[in-house]
């Protein structure tokens, strides 16, 4: 069974796709393919068509779903599945720190679901996150941030191109083309938010997922693991 991962890229989070690419590779035991999901490179290999416009800060809007976008990734996660074509795809937002072999989760992927998730019941409260970039409420909120796709599934052959490029981004990211037993579950351990989750007292996080802000950004500095991700940061840069 072949297994990939991809990294949501924004230029903007550099350092965060940097500690989550090395964080990564540190607990892999198995070479498995990391790449990055870069806009750019995306629009000129003819996978993504989207129009974007600038907003006085610097935050991107979608036009076809009247919304800004927090990352240049917010959309292009959904073409996971059809960049990866085989096996196992495990997408992942830039500004998460890895604990934990990814091998232990795709040891938990099952064939009968499409997509396998962490089902956050996560509803901040409006107003700003990370770098002053605007908080947005949507159905399924944060379970897309973190998606295990099943590449061979007849359900992922409804996600088309044509789909990622035109419908709305909050029809995606409620996976408007799957049913809802086609959504399996991923423990919460994978998919940790910070501030937000709950675990059990003998329950550790493996996948930690800094949704607010990452630690090198003001106000985040001293937040839950912040220091395992300065260490990260910090081993890359003197490789």
């Amino acid at each position: 069974m072949d297994f990939s991962v991809w990294i949501g890229f924004d230029p903007r989070e550099a350092a965060a796709f940097a500690v989550c690419r090395a964080s990564i590779e540190h607990y892999m035991p198995l070479p498995v393919p990391v790449r990055g999901l870069v806009l750019s490179q995306l629009r000129s290999r003819g996978f993504y068509w989207r129009e974007h416009a600038h907003m006085e800060n610097g935050q991107l809007r979608d036009v076809i779903s009247d919304a800004p976008m927090s990352t240049e990734f917010a959309i292009s996660r959904f073409l996971t599945p059809i960049l990866a074509g085989d096996g196992f795809a495990l997408f992942m937002d830039c500004d998460v720190l890895v604990r934990a072999s990814l091998m232990e989760l795709f040891e938990q992927a099952k064939q009968r679901y499409a997509v396998m998730v962490v089902k956050h019941c996560h509803k901040p409260d409006y107003g700003v996150k990370m770098d002053g970039q605007v908080q947005t409420q949507y159905a399924r909120k944060n379970w897309s941030s973190v998606m295990l796709f099943n590449c061979h599934h007849e359900a992922n052959k409804r996600l088309t191109l044509d789909m990622v490029n035109t419908l709305p981004g909050r029809d995606l990211h409620r996976f408007c083309w799957l049913e809802d037993h086609e959504i399996g579950e991923l423990d919460p351990c994978w998919n940790y938010l910070v501030g937000h989750t709950k675990l059990p007292k003998d329950v550790l996080p493996k996948i930690v997922h800094f949704t607010s802000g990452i630690p090198t950004m003001r106000g985040f500095e001293h937040c839950e693991y912040a220091d395992e991700f300065r260490t990260e940061l910090e081993q890359w840069a003197a490789c």
